[in-house]
């Protein structure tokens, strides 16, 4: 009897414990709310949390066509992770018992909460999903937007990852993308114009400076053959002729540095063929002065690097 009584004991504190967890303590519009199936909907709810990550990531690598790109793909894998996600939250409701009616009351009260409290959320969140469906930018692009310049990494529900050159991961809202002026410098491919402008001084002979900039550029393996660098003869400036090479640079990520390869290339070509760069040039006119006026202006011009006129009407220059 006595060891009946010691394993009736756990099996009367289960049964008490199972009462407890399916005795509903909350009845919404009908619907009897229990501990049990609070717990039940929890776990179903991560579970389908979960299964939506999983077919994200089945859905981009069962898509193995070159015609699309990377961008288009994770756009893809996110649409089926949000649907998943909210045709398996409302299932496992309405399995639960949990009719979607019955939330009616819960929403009318939280809608003004809503409305005010989340409502940069909800516009980040509508940004998103904007952003997914036209594409205005996409993983990998090169964008301004406000003070900010980078490639994208990440495109989120409610935030965009922009990552700098200087390899900072700035988190920018999804809103921001929709409601300012943004430039995608690579929204139609990896390749971009640049201009290296540069002077020459007067009398330098134009025709070896075109072939000049033309053949370092072409030296340069990441610009583009076609479409083919050019130059331009852009204005004959106050103290030198001036140029500009365009051209066209495969890989934008590297395009810093592609220009300044240009630039230490045209310097060297330059001084092999005698062709020099001007500086600035600026006159100071001294008016007539006494002799200790005109020694004291002398010396400050001296101090400046500027010619000294012999005479006190002669402009100096610098």
């Amino acid at each position: 009897m006595g060891v009946l009584c010691d394993m009736d004991m756990p099996i009367k504190y289960l049964e008490m414990f199972w009462g407890l967890l399916t005795t509903p303590f909350i009845e919404l519009k009908g619907s009897p709310i229990s501990a049990a199936m609070v717990l039940l909907t929890l776990v179903s709810l991560y579970v389908v949390y979960k299964a939506s990550y999983l077919l994200e990531s089945l859905v981009k690598k069962a898509i193995t066509s070159k015609s699309i790109d990377h961008g288009l793909k994770v756009a893809i894998g996110k649409f089926t992770r949000y649907t998943s996600m909210t045709v398996g939250v409302i299932v496992t409701l309405e399995t639960a018992g949990i009719s979607l009616s019955s939330l009616a009351a819960i929403g009318a009260v939280l809608m003004v909460g809503i409305g005010f409290g989340l409502q940069n959320i909800t516009q980040n969140f509508i940004s998103g999903i904007i952003i997914l469906l036209e594409r205005p930018i996409k993983i990998g692009d090169w964008v301004e937007v406000g003070d900010i310049t980078g490639i994208v990494t990440e495109i989120g529900a409610r935030s965009t990852v922009v990552q700098t050159r200087d390899e900072l991961s700035i988190i920018v809202p999804n809103s921001q993308f929709i409601s300012e002026q943004v430039v995608n410098q690579s929204h139609i491919g990896d390749f971009m114009r640049q201009h290296v402008r540069v002077g020459v001084a007067y009398g330098s002979p134009v025709e070896l400076v075109k072939k000049i900039l033309l053949k370092v550029a072409y030296q340069h393996s990441e610009v583009l053959r076609d479409p083919a660098p050019f130059v331009m003869f852009e204005n004959f400036g106050d103290s030198a002729l001036e140029f500009d090479l365009r051209v066209f640079v495969k890989n934008f990520k590297t395009m810093e540095m592609t220009l300044s390869d240009l630039r230490f290339a045209i310097d060297k070509e330059f001084r092999d063929e005698g062709i020099t760069i001007p500086f600035p040039q600026r006159v100071l006119h001294f008016p007539s002065t006494s002799p200790e006026q005109g020694k004291l202006k002398a010396d400050l011009a001296q101090q400046s690097g500027a010619q000294v006129p012999l005479s006190s009407q002669e402009p100096a220059k610098i």
